[in-house]
């Protein structure tokens, strides 16, 4: 599962999707995107795997896309180029849904900046942590472009219209203390180092619950956001129905009477 832009560590039930261009402060190719959609893919049908981390190498966690390699984007303005684009357009974009349609939660800890892309990366996490470095930015309005690959339908969902305006409009940097205030991450950490001890002990915390609850919890969660409240219960109802009785709730009720650790098989 290991590629030029990637290593996965995997350390119990979580795997650690770890950003190791530090050189090139993990940006964004062509590449990138095909490999991530890739490694998420083999991550959702891996079952031992229950929780996904995402962590960068080196000084940023990525500086969004690599405008040297985004020229291969660029053509002749005519129809056929047109529709290519629009073609590769919808290829990153399956890239950021892979993050999101992953039935593990995915934890993103950021460090240094997190520019344009990685925007786009991190609102398709479910949840976000950050060192105090954390610099953000939706940085496509700088450079004349439209963000095309998730941050415009996704971050209004974190931290509501009035925020996301504002940052995606001046494409202004905002701190990791900013981003904790809005809603966009649940965590502020000290340093580097506390930044991925948090991470660790909030995805062992998750990963020892029992799997398919938390799997359900995501998609219904995705589902409600897409579909609304109604339909949202409707579908949940369907899915505990499906759900229940399980391996897994058999067993966190016997562990509660016997008064021992639960062991989870997701079964």
């Amino acid at each position: 599962m290991q590629s030029e832009y990637f290593k996965v560590e995997k350390a119990g039930h979580i795997a650690w999707m770890i950003l190791n261009r530090a050189k090139q402060r993990n940006t964004m190719t062509m590449e990138f995107f095909q490999e991530i959609r890739r490694l998420f893919e083999a991550l959702d049908e891996d079952d031992a795997v229950r929780v996904v981390v995402i962590r960068a190498e080196g000084k940023s966690f990525t500086a969004g896309l690599d405008l040297v390699a985004a020229q291969s984007l660029l053509g002749d303005g005519s129809a056929l180029y047109r529709e290519e684009l629009r073609r590769k357009i919808l290829n990153l974009q399956a890239s950021m849904n892979a993050i999101e349609k992953c039935r593990k939660p995915v934890i993103a800890a950021i460090h240094g900046h997190c520019i344009g892309g990685g925007v786009d990366l991190t609102s398709a996490c479910d949840i976000r942590l950050a060192a105090q470095d954390a610099i953000f930015s939706i940085r496509e309005t700088r450079i004349g472009i439209i963000a095309d690959i998730g941050t415009l339908q996704r971050v209004p969902y974190i931290i509501g219209q009035g925020w996301f305006r504002e940052l995606a409009l001046t494409g202004r940097d905002w701190t990791a203390e900013e981003a904790l205030k809005m809603g966009y991450i649940t965590r502020l950490c000290q340093n580097t180092q506390d930044l991925f001890e948090q991470a660790r002990a909030l995805a062992e915390e998750i990963a020892g619950l029992p799997p398919l609850a938390v799997q359900g919890i995501k998609e219904v969660a995705n589902y409600s956001r897409d579909h609304g409240i109604q339909q949202g219960l409707e579908y949940v109802a369907q899915r505990n129905a499906a759900l229940i009785p399980n391996d897994d709730m058999i067993e966190a009720v016997t562990a509660f009477l016997e008064k021992r650790t639960p062991n989870y098989r997701g079964r």
